[in-house]
């Protein structure tokens, strides 16, 4: 399951975050998860929800937000959008898609005190 080493980096990263500039604990930890990230959503907030008791995120709100992937068809020469790298075009129904965005993992925002 790569989604606990995803939130052990998540972790490292509030942590190096709060070294630089000191706050006692994450209220809201806020994540961008894309549909073509290779991430089970689920399974992340289970892994953060684990690690989490005795660090800083301890009791904080974690949001996800799962926007979808952007790809460019070659078929039909048009930018869409796919929830699965395995789906089809939804305007020519090809497959012939280069995938162009949503492959990123990001922390979005931390509200701290």
């Amino acid at each position: 399951m790569h989604e606990l080493s995803l939130a052990g980096g998540i972790l490292r990263l509030v942590e190096q975050t709060a070294e630089r500039d000191p706050f006692e604990r994450v209220r809201v930890l806020r994540l961008s998860v894309p549909a073509l990230a290779g991430v089970e959503v689920r399974a992340l907030r289970f892994a953060l929800e684990s690690i989490a008791p005795g660090t800083l995120i301890e009791g904080a709100t974690i949001d996800i937000d799962e926007p979808p992937g952007q790809a460019w068809c070659l078929g039909c020469s048009t930018s869409v959008t796919l929830q699965r790298r395995v789906d089809p075009c939804p305007h020519c129904g090809g497959h012939r898609l280069h995938v162009t965005g949503g492959t990123e993992l990001k922390l979005v925002d931390l509200q701290v005190d």
